[in-house]
């Protein structure tokens, strides 16, 4: 039997992560949600997460700095960013430049293009 990827969903606007972990989950992942980087953080202090999807631009840490320091304590996590926000380009630059590299989604992005994407990962894993 093959275990569920376990997925931290980020976003400061509750509803938004909400929704995508009650999908995720229905679509037999082990979701969870958290609504800052900050809370992002302390999650993947306490637990293991396979995969992190996070929302890029929030109030106080943005979803690059929070994966930069959860792949600190999780190596081996796989980072998906969603952003609706311009500014991301320059941001995705620095963290790149910082060695970084992230997958990126445009938003409004439809739930099944997620799914997809964390079922290759479980491929690959």
């Amino acid at each position: 039997m093959t275990r569920k990827l376990s997925v931290l969903v980020v976003d400061n606007e509750e509803l938004v992560a909400n929704s995508l972990v009650q999908i995720l989950n229905m679509f037999g992942f082990n979701a969870s949600s958290g609504y800052s980087g900050s809370q992002a953080i302390d999650r993947a202090n306490t637990a293991a997460f396979d995969v992190l999807i996070s929302e890029v631009v929030m109030d106080g840490l943005t979803g690059i700095d929070s994966a930069i320091e959860i792949l600190k304590v999780l190596p081996n996590c796989k980072v998906l960013l969603v952003s609706g926000d311009n500014r991301t380009d320059d941001m995705l630059k620095d963290a790149h430049e910082g060695g970084h590299d992230f997958d990126i989604l445009a938003k409004p992005v439809h739930p099944s293009v997620i799914i997809d994407r964390l079922k290759a990962m479980s491929v690959v894993n």
